[in-house]
């Protein structure tokens, strides 16, 4: 039987439009669960993003997924360990290209549901925060310590929050003493014992492979000398008590210069440090330069021409798609940003001033402050971060400079001795430099050292201050205490 040519090219268009419509479609690849005295964090693993519309039900309790044109390909029964309120998972397709999945409660429940987008090792994510009961508190606040990117930006919202009231009373005071005194989980949860951590620092060596960077007179190529610079740079910071340093390339490697900073988020860094060798459009410039990220703008026409010049290896975006705001209200979001990296900022802009007071100790300076521009490697809005240039290979003494390694030690114990300084002065909560501090602290009749029970508001009760008050004079950016912290009391 013959059947008419347009019969046969319907047909075909809807072969391919059903197979474009399955080449689409998502996969339910996992599920996640992690339960603390707040709530339970559910973490959908999806292989591409999808749209997702989350509710409840009652009668019993029960919390819904619908997943549009999404497929399962996971069992998503043993992500149920009988531990929080989560009792059972079950699934099915729903109007024939969708995906609900249903998970029995043993309670009622309030959802807060956020997309998180590849970042960490993880794929496409749908993260479901419950909280015990109806209109109850977010647990998101205080969990999410398997996902760094999150638990950052929520921590920030807390602090973003107690600081935008702090910093603008006079626009609303009543709005800004109820946020900013609003007891959270953290301020009521005890003391925790000092982990005395580690701060961590990535050591990024520029360029490698493929990109070889400037080259001299005499051939020496960038990616050679400032690897052997970065390893420098971590063995003394690996050799200070309290510091850990890790490298973006120990060997010729081509990293992208996204991937650098995402190497950074991986390790958790506080402090990222790029560093380049220049190159100028003659023979004479020489001397060292220092940059921070510029938001507005480069310092100087050399800061913004050498931001161009570096970025050509990378396409220029803006701050890393590893943040996720899309559950934060439009206000909030900029407020977020706009704290995280002015902070950031200015942390990178005091390190930065330390390193350069010790180099001129050495060697000429090319600039004698900090330049700010727009280098890609720069822009991670959480993590302060350095681009040294530490000197010109274009210039012949300056490049037989950077070969010996009598130089390159200097230029190291100038950047390591740099990053120390700056943390020496404002270090980590939660680090061993801050535990060491506190040790010499407390004796003065403003201080109070945290002992085994306390909790933020309650130290703040007892001392007759607001809690806004004693975060804004201690510099509280989360309300979880350490056993043996200092705390100035205000008076």
């Amino acid at each position: 039987m013959k059947f008419p040519a347009a019969l046969l090219t319907l047909f075909a268009m809807l072969m391919l439009s059903l197979m474009a419509t399955a080449a689409q479609a998502a996969q339910l690849e996992g599920l996640r669960q992690w339960t603390d005295s707040d709530g339970t964090r559910l973490v959908f693993d999806l292989s591409s993003e999808a749209k997702a519309d989350v509710f409840t039900l009652d009668n019993p309790a029960r919390l819904v997924i619908d997943l549009a044109n999404t497929t399962l390909n996971a069992n998503l029964g043993s992500a149920v360990d009988g531990r929080g309120m989560v009792k059972d998972v079950r699934s099915g397709v729903r109007d024939g290209s969708g995906l609900r999945v249903v998970v029995e409660l043993d309670r009622q429940a309030t959802p807060n549901a956020f997309k998180l987008p590849p970042g960490g090792g993880h794929g496409y994510r749908l993260v479901v925060d419950l909280a015990p009961g109806k209109g109850g508190s977010n647990p998101a606040a205080s969990s999410g310590n398997d996902d760094p990117i999150t638990a950052m930006i929520q921590e920030q919202e807390r602090a973003a929050r107690s600081k935008l009231a702090s910093s603008r009373p006079a626009e609303n005071p009543q709005v800004a003493q109820q946020v900013s005194n609003e007891p959270t989980v953290e301020s009521r949860q005890k003391a925790k014992p000092h982990p005395r951590r580690d701060i961590i620092v990535v050591v990024d060596p520029g360029h490698g492979g493929k990109d070889p960077g400037a080259s001299g007179p005499g051939g020496t190529r960038e990616k050679d000398v400032v690897l052997q610079i970065g390893r420098r740079v971590q063995t003394k910071l690996n050799a200070m008590s309290g510091f850990k340093a890790y490298m973006t390339r120990s060997d010729d490697t081509f990293i992208p210069l996204r991937g650098r900073t995402r190497i950074a988020r991986e390790r958790h860094a506080d402090f990222f440090v790029s560093v380049h060798a220049d190159a100028g459009g003659s023979s004479s410039p020489r001397g060292t330069s220092v940059y921070a990220l510029s938001q507005h703008g480069a310092t100087s026409e050399r800061a913004r021409w050498l931001a161009q010049s570096e970025n050509r290896s990378d396409l220029i975006g803006g701050v890393d798609g590893d943040l996720n705001l899309d559950d934060k209200d439009q206000v909030l979001r900029g407020v977020l940003l706009d704290l995280s990296m002015t902070a950031t900022v200015n942390d990178s802009l005091s390190a930065g001033t330390d390193v350069l007071s010790r180099v001129s100790s050495f060697n000429k300076l090319f600039h004698s402050r900090v330049e700010q521009a727009g280098f890609v490697v720069l822009k991670s809005p959480d993590i302060p971060s350095l681009l040294v240039e530490t000197g010109f290979l274009t210039n012949p003494a300056e490049e037989r400079l950077l070969k010996s390694p009598a130089h390159q030690e200097k230029l190291a114990d100038a950047i390591a001795q740099g990053i120390r300084q700056h943390f020496s002065r404002s270090p980590p909560p939660d680090s061993l430099l801050a535990w060491q501090r506190d040790q010499k602290r407390g004796g003065a009749s403003n201080e109070y050292r945290v002992q085994p029970g306390d909790t933020l508001s309650g130290i703040a009760a007892r001392q007759n201050v607001s809690l806004a008050a004693l975060r804004k004079v201690n510099g509280l950016d989360t309300d979880v205490l350490r056993l043996g912290q200092v705390l100035t009391i205000p008076r």
